[in-house]
């Protein structure tokens, strides 16, 4: 109770950032800009995020090493992320209440083990954060050498990159070290109970299957990471197309640096349910500073929440789907 209590606390702050930012312009004007995009063109979003989910669903099937790269299984892991994903953005519980249900749905209809379809829910948040980090990086150079941000601006971003790659070098050291298999031994010491054995031997399964994935398939590391690549520049893509129907063009490298930035807050932000709010101050801000139009912002942040909310729908009717479906 304690933990939906504090989701709503901040998702209050995320509305209140969200009114002030709507506070802060022309709505007549972000309307009118909005209905330059026209439903061709938020059906042009949803297919560019399409393919974007794909590259994402291509690298969890990398992950589950049993199961062949085929059309098939990446068809199969994209209706079941869609499903989680829905989970994710809907409950309370940090973004990651739907990842047992990946991993459930991926044990009762395709048979894959508990232990390996968790290990690959961690190793595909791992190489999505080593992919955001090359991604961040790129973005940060673009950052620096471009005369249109300030200082401040500038040392925010390198603080946030840097926080980025000490994260992923914690959770990546993690998984290398021994401490998870030494931790579960002095738990079995200390704790004793069957149901506890059960998970300590599961716990086990899914350390070495870590272990096996980053020792024995470095070709499905090196891929999943230019999958993830893939995914992140299919949103500077989105964000250049965007800002072209909104009737405000920017450059590639101007869409790079926006897309960077709203990634980054959305990173900062993951306490905040869909980051609501911060999202759209962000663009609002990043978009007005490249532009000089801060409705041009908001309006390509309700843009992306539309097509959030869309996405979301369709991951609950694939989920009633698969609910109704015999294992």
């Amino acid at each position: 109770m304690s933990d939906v209590l504090i989701k709503i606390l901040f998702l209050i702050v995320g509305l209140f950032v969200l009114f002030f930012a709507i506070s802060k312009v022309d709505l007549e004007e972000v309307y009118g800009q909005f209905s330059y995009v026209g439903w061709y063109g938020l059906v042009l979003v949803l297919i560019i995020y399409f393919f974007a989910f794909s590259a994402d669903s291509m690298t969890w099937n990398l992950t589950i090493v049993s199961l062949p790269f085929n059309f098939q299984w990446i068809a199969r892991s994209f209706a079941i992320r869609l499903i989680g994903e829905a989970l994710n953005n809907t409950i309370p519980l940090g973004g990651v209440g739907g990842e047992p249900a990946k991993a459930v749905l991926m044990r009762t209809h395709y048979g894959v083990a508990y232990s390996e379809a968790v290990a690959s829910l961690i190793l595909v948040k791992t190489i999505n954060m080593v992919s955001l980090c090359i991604f961040f990086i790129i973005g940060f150079l673009l950052l620096s050498i471009s005369q249109n941000f300030s200082v401040n601006l500038k040392q925010g971003a390198f603080l946030g990159l840097l926080s980025a790659i000490v994260l992923t070098g914690l959770l990546f050291g993690v998984q290398k070290t021994k401490f998870p298999i030494d931790f579960a031994k002095l738990l079995g010491y200390l704790i004793k109970g069957k149901y506890l054995d059960n998970f300590l031997n599961c716990f086990k399964e899914f350390n070495i299957s870590l272990a096996n994935f980053y020792g024995q398939h470095r070709t499905r590391l090196f891929c999943g990471i230019c999958f993830g690549l893939v995914n992140w520049l299919l949103g500077v893509i989105e964000v250049y197309v965007v800002m072209g129907l909104l009737g405000v063009p920017v450059s590639f490298s101007e869409a790079y640096i926006i897309e960077s930035v709203a990634q980054m807050v959305r990173m900062g932000t993951f306490f905040i349910p869909m980051s609501i709010g911060a999202q759209e101050g962000a663009l609002l801000l990043i978009v007005n500073t490249v532009t000089g139009s801060a409705s041009a912002g908001l309006a390509l942040g309700i843009i992306r929440r539309l097509r959030e909310f869309i996405w979301i729908a369709f991951g609950f009717l694939i989920g009633i789907k698969y609910s109704t479906t015999k294992n």
